[in-house]
């Protein structure tokens, strides 16, 4: 069957996304062929772009995230059938209108739920679900810091955190994107466009810094994150937007507050079919009962993933994004 795709035949640009037609495996026993209905973006589909993160071969196809329904499906594959909708992420290849999959990555869709939300959701909110139950189990009344608070998973962690009933501070670039923060439960948002980080979260704690820092953005914001947590605190490192953390002075940034320090990488955390569904569940919950509500930003035709690539960069998006095929 042919299929179109985005591919890159090496690392590089918004440029290298390249639109072609290629053949869809056929499924193998455990596996099944989804018609995707839609591709969820994530920051990461940038890091495998640039190679930040590595692809196995080349030519490649990139995108860790789709919804979409069951059109073909392996022999012994029993607890999904042709016609099932199914939401799916972590292993790339979704930049497609079709992808063959595992049966052990996919998740079915509730029927209350458009696919479209699945696909902006299951990813980024898995994230905030992992960060604020596993790697770190966030209490009522702790301050926390969460950067890029007006971004897929920011907006997700701001309302988690206001229905546990721990404050937030939330960085944004831009006045829009802080107020959109604000709207969905941030406590309180810093303007990083004329707001020092540091300065003002040690305002608005009292000069105790926070008890949480979740830093996705990496490089440019790292030095404010290890300024702003208090004493024996924690900083959660689970991104690298702007570029990869500088290297850790143990000998002399950990003796400055004493504080703790964890890489959480998804794949510590959602490493099998259990783990990734017991985490969606969660997830759904809280979708369902109306404390998360899924923001989707943007829409892009498949095609014209390097436009959703270079909007991201940028920083000139909201919420979630999704591309259409």
């Amino acid at each position: 069957m042919k299929i179109g795709a985005i591919r890159i035949y090496k690392y590089g640009p918004p440029s290298v996304l390249k639109w072609e037609e290629i053949e869809a495996s056929d499924p193998e026993p455990n596996q099944v062929l989804v018609r995707h209905t839609a591709v969820g973006f994530n920051f990461a589909d940038t890091y495998y772009r640039k190679g930040l993160y590595k692809v196995a071969d080349f030519p490649a196809t990139i995108g860790i995230e789709a919804a979409g329904i069951i059109e073909a499906a392996g022999k012994l594959v029993n607890n999904f059938k042709i016609g099932d909708r199914v939401v799916f992420g972590g292993g790339i290849g979704t930049y497609a209108e079709a992808s063959v999959r595992n049966v052990d990555e996919l998740v079915k869709v509730p029927r209350w739920m458009d696919d479209r939300v699945a696909a902006a959701a299951l990813t980024k909110g898995c994230t905030v679900q992992y960060l604020f139950n596993q790697t770190h189990k966030l209490k009522k009344g702790e301050t926390i810091l969460f950067h890029a608070a007006a971004g897929g998973v920011g907006l997700i962690a701001s309302q988690w955190a206001k229905s546990i009933g721990a404050k937030m501070i939330g960085t944004a670039s831009t006045r829009e994107k802080a107020r959109l923060a604000l709207r969905n439960g941030c406590k309180h948002v810093i303007d990083t466009s004329n707001q020092d980080i540091a300065k003002e979260v040690m305002r608005l704690t009292n000069g105790q810094g926070v008890d949480v820092v979740f830093d996705s953005v990496g490089h440019d914001q790292w030095t404010a994150s290890l300024a702003s947590v208090r004493k024996y605190g924690l900083i959660i490192l689970f991104g690298s937007a702007s570029g990869k953390a500088p290297p850790l002075d143990l000998w002399e940034d950990g003796a400055k507050t004493a504080s703790y320090f964890i890489r959480a990488k998804a794949a510590n955390y959602l490493f099998d079919a259990n783990s990734r569904r017991k985490s969606a569940r969660h997830l759904f919950r809280m979708i369902r009962s109306g404390e998360i509500k899924i923001k989707i930003g943007q829409t892009y035709p498949l095609k014209d993933a390097a436009r959703a690539h270079r909007d991201a960069e940028a920083r000139r998006t909201v919420g979630s994004s999704i591309l259409v095929p």
